[in-house]
């Protein structure tokens, strides 16, 4: 990722809005960019999601994440011209109520607040398995990994206070550590020749157009969480207009990039013929990857990998929690949430009371699944992301669905004449890796298909929305002062 620094040499630099919202002008394309990305996690998704697609989808792996981009590619050239015409700082939740109506739009401004928070406190379990593992490996000391989760907490509602530009150059640097392990890890095999010689056997027919490609298809996608949230540093942004759309285009084409290079390298270590077998034979250990970084490059690298990958859960936690924050002011300050909820740190301008509640959340998630002494990975993990996986990818329907619907109301909009099909194209995509994810759930859960386990947690989706177009609906009758802010935002 290579910027240059002529966007900081123009644009003025970071000042308290009159208004008393939050910090003006305090990111750039280059901050946000490195934001989305390190929500999307690149090396956690190297290390411990592309061995599943590799053991599901075999040699074709790869793909998955440039089928992935290509579509989100389609979804954001219709969001972003939505962005240029609909004055929101609400993200989903502003955009959605804009287009398809409050009560479609407050049923999907708690989605997107619900389906955040279990990407991100989920990832808690993962960072206390990974954190014990690095500092065992190293120390021979081992702590519980709710212990970790919790610190990690503070650590991440401290930089969520600082401000967005102070998390910002902190995953700059995490993000570039991480990408540098994986291109080291690269150079090494490629140098190399691989288990067997490179081939570019993910690429053919064969492994493309097979049913197990289809079945891990919806992983593809769920790697990509979190590249929509430009949107939402609107308030916070440089010149939002150019900013957010740059940083978004430019993290789908990375993020795609990445990952199917990073599984393809992976691919070559072990050879075309046996990667699937030894990939599912390692699904319980997760060591994949650190067994090919250990072949090729030495134990220097797993033991760096080791604690790059908590870094690299780390970053993307503080990516959503931003995220999250952002989402809770805008549903405070119209009065969807407590006015207090929404309070803005004099200092820092900074959602703080946003940071807190979220903080709050997470450290009573942990505690329970600990009390309970569920398993952190296969319990905590799977329960808290998957409803948040299906609630994203459900906001993005309905955002695609909403920029068709505005723009043929709005006829007099100057528009480019693929908008309206890519955001069509978008929607489709959308319900089908949507119908693909629920009918291979149980790759996710590891629970049985059609299970009780599986069942509530695809009820936990339709739930939250039904709630929110139940509060919507009872305050358009009760407090119709309420109901015409949902969705309004700051901009207004």
């Amino acid at each position: 990722m290579a910027f240059t620094n002529k966007e900081a040499a123009v644009m003025p630099p970071a000042t308290v809005g009159i208004d008393g919202g939050l910090k003006k002008n305090a990111v750039g394309t280059r901050d946000i960019v490195f934001l989305l990305v390190s929500a999307a996690a690149p090396l956690t998704v190297v290390v411990g999601i592309a061995p599943l697609a590799l053991a599901v989808g075999g040699v074709g792996a790869p793909v998955i994440y440039i089928v992935a981009a290509l579509s989100l590619a389609l979804f954001a050239i219709g969001f972003m011209a939505l962005t240029r015409h609909v004055n929101s700082y609400s993200g989903f939740y502003g955009y959605i109520s804009k287009t398809l109506g409050r009560v479609v739009g407050l049923g999907s401004g708690l989605t997107a607040w619900m389906s955040y928070n279990g990407l991100q406190i989920g990832l808690y379990g993962l960072l206390g398995i990974q954190a014990n593992l690095a500092v065992k490996s190293i120390t021979g000391v081992e702590v519980p990994w709710w212990l970790y989760g919790i610190v990690a907490i503070g650590a991440v509602w401290y930089l969520g206070w600082r401000g967005i530009d102070v998390g910002a150059k902190v995953v700059a640097v995490l993000l570039t550590l991480e990408t540098a392990i994986v291109a080291i890890l690269a150079a090494f095999v490629l140098a190399q020749g691989g288990a067997h010689g490179i081939g570019f056997e993910s690429f053919s027919p064969e492994a493309i157009f097979s049913p197990q490609f289809a079945a891990v298809l919806a992983l593809g996608f769920s790697a990509f969480m979190g590249f929509e949230s430009g949107a939402l540093y609107r308030e916070e942004a440089r010149d939002p207009d150019r900013s957010v759309p740059r940083a978004t285009y430019i993290s789908i084409a990375f993020i795609g990039a990445f990952y199917a290079f990073a599984v393809w390298i992976i691919v070559q270590a072990f050879g075309p013929n046996v990667v699937q077998e030894f990939a599912a034979g390692h699904l319980d250990a997760g060591d994949t990857a650190y067994i090919a970084a250990g072949n090729f490059v030495g134990e220097w690298c797993v033991n760096l990998m080791s604690i790059l990958i908590v870094t690299s859960i780390f970053a993307a936690q503080l990516a959503f929690h931003n995220t999250i924050n952002r989402y809770t002011l805008s549903l405070s300050r119209e009065g969807v949430f407590p006015a207090w909820a929404g309070m803005i740190n004099p200092r820092y301008r900074t959602p703080s009371s946003a940071g807190i509640v979220q903080s709050v959340l997470a450290v009573a998630s942990v505690v329970v699944f600990a009390a309970l002494e569920l398993d952190p990975f296969t319990q905590f993990l799977i329960w808290m992301n998957t409803p948040g996986v299906l609630g994203v990818l459900f906001l993005q329907a309905l955002t695609s669905i909403g920029v068709v619907v505005f723009f043929i109301r709005q006829k007099d909009k100057t528009l480019k004449w693929y908008v309206i099909p890519s955001a069509i194209i978008a929607t489709l995509v959308m319900f089908a890796v949507s119908f693909l994810l629920l009918s291979n759930l149980e790759l996710m859960t590891g629970a049985a298909a059609g299970g009780a386990l599986n069942t509530i947690l695809i009820m936990v989706l339709p739930a939250i929305f039904i709630v929110g177009v139940v509060i919507a609906l009872i305050l358009r009758r009760v407090r119709p002062d309420i109901y015409q802010r949902i969705g309004q935002g700051k901009g207004e």
